[in-house]
């Protein structure tokens, strides 16, 4: 199940760095894609991403390039860690270039506005040949800054064959990243993107001075909506109970290095969210993740309350305190429902 050959890492955010620096640690060369010309400069001569994941020293294995074909061409084994909203783009250049059978893991988590579909569905919606390439997703609760740190964390790789999900588990895997396996990537894609979206409401509970039983609650029901949504469209309940729906629903709405986290506590503190994002380099996926959400609710007429008032709360101007009392109002009801989450 080794692999041989460098592997490639396109984006150099906290996240796609913490990963190429595992995979380097391990001894693969790395080829990083880097979108900013400055930061190829810098990590090429410092060692460090000192935008993204300043302090720590990066692996000599890692070789940053501002050139995507240089990091695509001859690649077998690639690394998708660009923001969701320019994932189709980054995709598309990459087409000309990509290895036919190459495997391709998704460790973005979002759903594109424009077409409500996840980063396999982008993948599915742009190949000239829907089995050209084998298409994974890398989801779970894994602060970058922690990871990099080497604290013991669990993650799941999902993808159509357990066998290439098995190759990619034994090629992230490690003494403090234990990677398990699982065949339902559309759960998986959703829960990693969704919890993103409540953690949001999170935030903005704990920025409105709530206490621990609200967050609880929140979590909880987020977790309700989130897997409704999913066995929709055919995820199996159980993910959601696992690394890449609980565990990473319960580190993002809890942690202090959750960047979805702290933009709904300032809206909770009564900032604007065009004053939070303008003071922010990095991406808090939750934001646009919302709309899309909102908008698959609506599709798949699945009800997610939660959802609904965090979007009204960012794009309606929506006070949050009011959307905690309309939530609260809401006609009572049993909270299991035909053997299912109500």
């Amino acid at each position: 199940m080794e692999h041989s050959g460098p592997i490639s890492v396109l984006g150099a955010g906290a996240w796609g760095t913490t990963l190429a620096q595992l995979l380097a640690g391990k001894g693969y060369p790395v080829d990083l894609w880097v979108f900013e010309e400055d930061l190829c400069g810098i990590i090429r001569e410092t060692c460090e991403n000192r935008y993204y994941l300043p302090g720590f020293t990066l692996s000599r294995n890692i070789t940053p390039h501002n050139d995507l074909r240089s990091v695509v061409q001859d690649h077998d084994f690639l690394v998708m860690v660009v923001p969701s909203h320019v994932y189709r783009q980054v995709a598309l250049q990459m087409l000309p270039f990509l290895k036919p059978g190459a495997v391709v893991v998704n460790a973005t988590k979002g759903i594109e506005n424009e077409t409500l579909l996840t980063m396999s569905g982008i993948w599915k919606d742009i190949l000239p040949q829907k089995d050209s390439i084998h298409e994974l997703t890398l989801s779970g609760p894994s602060f970058a800054r922690e990871v990099v740190q080497k604290t013991p964390t669990a993650v799941t790789v999902a993808g159509d064959a357990i066998e290439v999900a098995q190759k990619v588990q034994h090629i992230f895997a490690t003494d403090y990243f234990r990677v398990y396996t699982s065949l339902d990537k559309i759960g998986v894609e959703l829960a990693g993107a969704l919890k993103n979206v409540i953690a949001v409401a999170a935030g903005a509970c704990d920025g409105l001075g709530f206490g621990l039983n609200s967050r609880a609650a929140l979590i909880t029901r987020g977790l309700a909506e989130i897997s409704r949504l999913g066995v929709k469209m055919g995820a199996h309940p159980l993910t959601f109970a696992g690394l890449a729906g609980m565990g990473d629903l319960v580190l993002t709405c809890t942690g202090d290095l959750s960047r979805n986290r702290t933009v709904g506590m300032q809206l909770g503190q009564g900032r604007k969210l065009k004053e939070i994002l303008a003071e922010k380099r990095t991406v808090a996926e939750g934001v646009k993740t919302t709309r899309s959400a909102y908008y698959l609710a609506q599709r798949m007429q699945v009800d997610m309350p939660i959802t609904e008032r965090v979007y009204q709360v960012l794009y309606e101007d929506k006070d949050p305190r009011t959307a905690v009392q309309e939530l609260m109002g809401r006609n009572l009801k049993h909270e299991l429902e035909h053997g299912q989450v109500s």
